[in-house]
C-alpha cells in the first residue's frame, strides 16, 4: 500500500511498511524510512504507483479553472476530495482528487488552507486584490526581462543608469533594476561592473568615482544653502604682533599663522594664532549644523569640498592685510636653551602681515639658507617677514621635534616624499569648478620635513598638545587623539580623555588648529574659548560638559566621515597616478618590496601587487613591468623583470609601511551573483 502525505509544505509519497493508530512508517522512493503522523496522511492507495499517480494528478490540476472551482466550492470548510467530486463528478478518480489537492494548494489567493488537506474559500474582494498583485508582479518580471535583454545587447536602460550607484553599492535586492543587472550578468556570464561599462552606464572612470562618493557621502549634493556669517560681538584687543601664515597656493581656509617677539633678548615669545570662527558661530545654529553634517573639508587633486561655505570661510580666514579674530597661544622660550617657560591663551585680533606659500618658497628657504648665522634677504620674501625669525622658528622646530623623539623612544623618519598633484588645463578638458577627469596631470615630489613644513607642523603640535593639557587642567572635556604605544597594531583612537599620544610623543593631543576645516577643531575651540573667558569655572560655561553624550556622538560621526574622506582622497590620488602612467606612456617602474607581493614605486605615489615579488626580502629593489590599467577598479598589476641592488634602497621602518598599503584590485560591489534567483511566486512546489 502507498500513502500520500504532507510534510513541511511539501507532498510526499511512499510505501506503507506499518501502521498504528497515531502514525505510520513509510519508506520513500529514496529508501529512507520516515515516521508520519496519522493526521498528515492524506491518501492511501494500492495503485497506480506514486510516480504515475502524481503525473496524472498534475495533468488533472492544470485542467482545473480556479474561478470555476471557487464558484463550485462550498462556503464552509471543505476537503480536496469534496471539491474533486463537485468539480469532476461524484465518482472522481484518485488522480482527479490529487489533482484537486495540488491545484488548491498552489492557489492560496483563491483558497485558504484550513488544515491538512482542508481549505476555505477566500473572500471575493481579497481575490481581486491578489489577482491585481499577481498581474503587477507578472508585468514587473516582463520589465526586468526587457531590461536584462537590453543590458545583454550593450544598452543601458535609463532607470538602471539612474540607480547605478545604489545597484552597485547599496542595493535593494528586490528592486527590478537590481534583478535586471543580476539576470543579465548571469545570462551573459559577465561581471556586473563589466556588463554596465559595456552597456554605457558609466560615462567616464572619473565620473564613476566622483558620483559614487557623492552618492555615499553627499546624496543631496555639495552646494550650501544661503547662510550669513555672524559677526563677532566681542570687543577684541589688537595684538602687537606681525603674524604670517604658511600654506600651499591652493589653500583658501587659512586657519593658522605664526608670530615672533623678543628676538635678540633672553626670552622669545612664539605666537600661534588660530582663526576663531568659534567666537561667532554658536553650537546649534544653522552654520554649526552644516559643519556638523560635513565634519571636515574633503580634499582631492584639483578640487575640494569645503566644510563651510566660502562666504563664511572668508569672514574668519586669516587673510593678509587684515586684523583677524584669533585664539592665540603665546609660548615663551629661553632664547639660548629653548626651554619652554610658560604659555598663555588670548582672544584677540591679530594683524596678518603675509600669507606665505611654501610651494613658492621651498626651493628658497632651505635648510642650508636657514643654517646661516644671518640668512640673507630673499627677493620673494614679503617685507614683513624677517629671515632671522624664520631661522629661529626652524631652530625651535628641530628642538621640539627632538624632544618628542625622546618621548617616542625612536626618531621620526621621513624616507618617503609627499606628492603634489596639479591638473593642467587643456583644450579637450578646460578647468572648471570640478575636474572633468581628462586633464593632464603633473605629479611633483616634496620631501617630508622641508623647513617650512617642519616649522608649521611643530607649532601646531605644540598648540594642540598645550591646549589639550589646559582643557584637562580646567576640567573641561575635549576631543583628543591618543595612542597607547608604538607597538604593532596599536592604533590612534579618539576620545574625551587627555591620554598620551605615543606616535607624536606628547602627553595629550587635542586637534584645535584647523577650525575652518575640521569640526573636531571647532568643538575644541569652543571649549578653549570657555577656558580663556572663565578660567577655573570654565566647566560650568563650556558648551560640552563632562560625559556629554553629544560629544561622543560628534566623535563617532567624525571618525566615520574622516575615514571615508581620506579613503576617497587616496582613491582619487591613485586614479590620477594611473592617468599619469597612461599619459606619459610609462610601462616600467622601479620600486621597493614592502611586504609579500606588494611593491611601492620609488618616484610615484603607487602601491601595486606584483608577480615575482613574493618571497623577496623587504626593501628589495626591483624593476616592474606594468600590466593593463583599469581606471574603474583603480587596478594595475605588474611583474618583476629585474632585481636591482637592494642595498641602494633606504631602509623602511615597519611604522612607515604598515599604514600606507594602498588598496589595489577590483572594487567591492554589493551585487551578489551567487544568491538564488527569487521565485516568481511564493507558493510551495509539489
Amino acid at each position: 500500500m502507498y500513502a500520500l502525505f504532507e510534510e513541511a509544505g511539501k507532498f510526499m509519497t511512499g510505501r506503507v511498511l506499518s501502521e498504528a493508530d497515531a502514525s505510520a512508517q513509510v519508506e520513500l522512493d529514496s529508501g529512507k524510512r520516515v515516521k508520519v503522523k496519522a493526521a498528515n496522511l492524506l491518501l492511501k492507495f494500492e495503485k497506480p504507483t506514486p510516480q504515475v499517480l502524481l503525473a496524472e494528478a498534475r495533468s488533472q490540476a492544470e485542467s482545473i479553472e480556479l474561478e470555476l472551482a471557487w464558484e463550485f466550492a462550498s462556503d464552509d470548510e471543505f476537503g480536496f476530495a469534496d471539491l474533486a467530486k463537485v468539480y469532476f463528478s461524484d465518482n472522481a478518480t484518485l488522480a482527479q482528487q490529487v489533482g484537486a489537492l495540488l491545484r488548491l494548494f498552489e492557489a492560496p489567493h483563491y483558497f485558504r488552507r484550513a488544515g491538512k488537506g482542508r481549505f476555505r474559500k477566500a473572500p471575493a474582494e481579497q481575490i481581486q486584490q491578489a489577482l491585481a498583485a499577481i498581474e503587477k508582479k507578472r508585468l514587473l518580471q516582463l520589465q526586468i526581462d526587457d531590461w536584462a535583454q537590453e543590458l545583454a545587447e550593450g544598452r543601458c536602460p535609463a532607470p538602471i543608469r539612474d540607480q547605478l550607484y545604489r545597484i552597485l553599492f547599496k542595493p535593494d535586492k528586490n528592486g527590478p533594476e537590481y534583478k535586471a543587472v543580476v539576470e543579465a550578468s548571469r545570462a551573459t556570464q559577465t561581471a556586473p561592473l563589466d556588463l554596465l561599462q559595456r552597456a554605457g552606464a558609466i560615462d567616464s572612470p572619473y565620473e564613476f568615482h566622483w558620483r559614487r562618493f557623492l552618492f555615499d557621502q553627499f546624496p543631496k549634493g555639495t552646494g550650501f544653502a544661503a547662510l550669513q556669517a555672524p559677526a563677532i560681538a566681542d570687543e577684541l584687543p589688537v595684538a602687537a604682533v606681525r603674524a604670517y601664515s604658511i600654506d600651499d597656493s591652493q589653500t583658501t581656509e587659512i586657519d593658522d599663522a605664526l608670530s615672533l617677539q623678543g628676538l635678540g633678548t633672553d626670552e622669545v615669545t612664539v605666537g600661534i594664532h588660530i582663526a576663531a570662527p568659534g567666537l561667532a558661530i554658536a553650537p546649534g545654529t544653522a552654520i554649526d549644523q552644516v559643519a556638523r553634517t560635513r565634519l571636515s573639508t574633503v580634499y582631492m587633486p584639483g578640487h575640494k569640498i569645503t566644510m563651510l561655505p566660502d562666504e563664511v570661510v572668508q569672514s574668519y580666514t586669516l587673510q593678509e592685510g587684515r586684523d583677524c579674530p584669533a585664539v592665540s597661544l603665546y609660548a615663551r622660550f629661553d632664547a639660548q636653551t629653548l626651554a619652554l617657560r610658560g604659555t598663555e591663551t588670548r582672544l584677540e585680533r591679530v594683524p596678518i602681515a603675509a600669507n606665505l606659500r611654501h610651494d613658492q618658497l621651498d626651493t628658497l628657504i632651505t635648510e642650508e639658507w636657514l643654517a646661516q648665522e644671518t640668512p640673507p634677504a630673499l627677493p620673494d620674501l614679503p617685507a614683513g617677514v624677517q629671515p632671522a625669525e624664520l631661522a629661529f622658528l626652524y631652530r625651535l622646530a628641530r628642538h621640539l621635534k627632538a624632544q618628542r623623539e625622546v618621548v617616542r623612544g625612536k626618531p621620526e623618519t621621513f624616507n618617503r616624499p609627499d606628492y603634489n598633484f596639479r591638473l593642467v588645463e587643456s583644450p579637450e578638458a578646460p578647468l572648471g569648478e570640478e575636474p572633468a577627469g581628462r586633464e593632464r596631470v603633473e605629479i611633483s615630489v616634496r620631501q617630508r620635513g622641508a623647513p617650512l613644513d617642519l616649522i608649521v607642523a611643530e607649532a601646531m603640535i605644540l598648540a594642540n598638545s598645550s591646549w589639550g593639557q589646559w582643557l584637562a587642567a580646567c576640567g573641561v572635556p575635549g576631543i583628543y587623539r591618543s595612542q597607547a604605544s608604538l607597538a604593532p597594531g596599536v592604533k590612534v583612537r579618539m576620545g574625551t580623555k587627555a591620554l598620551p599620544h605615543a606616535g607624536i610623543g606628547v602627553p595629550a593631543y587635542a586637534w584645535s588648529t584647523s577650525p575652518l576645516r575640521r569640526y573636531t577643531d571647532l568643538v575644541n575651540q569652543w571649549q578653549i574659548i570657555a577656558c580663556a573667558r572663565h578660567g577655573k569655572t570654565a566647566a560650568l560655561a563650556a558648551p560640552f560638559k563632562p560625559k556629554d553624550a553629544d560629544l561622543f556622538s560628534v566623535i563617532s560621526s567624525f571618525d566615520a566621515a574622516y575615514s571615508a574622506y581620506n579613503g576617497f582622497q587616496g582613491g582619487m590620488e591613485r586614479f590620477w597616478t594611473l592617468m599619469y602612467l597612461q599619459q606619459n606612456g610609462i610601462t616600467e617602474i622601479d620600486g621597493q618590496v614592502i611586504k609579500d607581493g606588494l611593491v611601492r614605486a620609488d618616484s610615484l605615489p603607487l602601491v601595486l601587487g606584483v608577480m615575482g615579488a613574493q618571497g623577496l626580502p623587504r626593501n628589495a629593489h626591483v624593476r616592474v613591468k606594468l600590466g593593463a590599467i583599469d581606471l574603474i577598479t583603480l587596478d594595475v598589476a605588474g611583474t618583476v623583470v629585474e632585481r636591482l641592488d637592494a642595498l641602494d634602497a633606504p631602509a623602511a621602518t615597519e611604522e612607515e609601511t604598515d599604514d600606507e598599503e594602498a588598496a589595489a584590485g577590483p572594487i567591492a560591489i554589493a551585487v551578489d551573483m551567487d544568491a538564488p534567483a527569487a521565485p516568481a511566486e511564493d507558493a510551495p512546489t509539489p
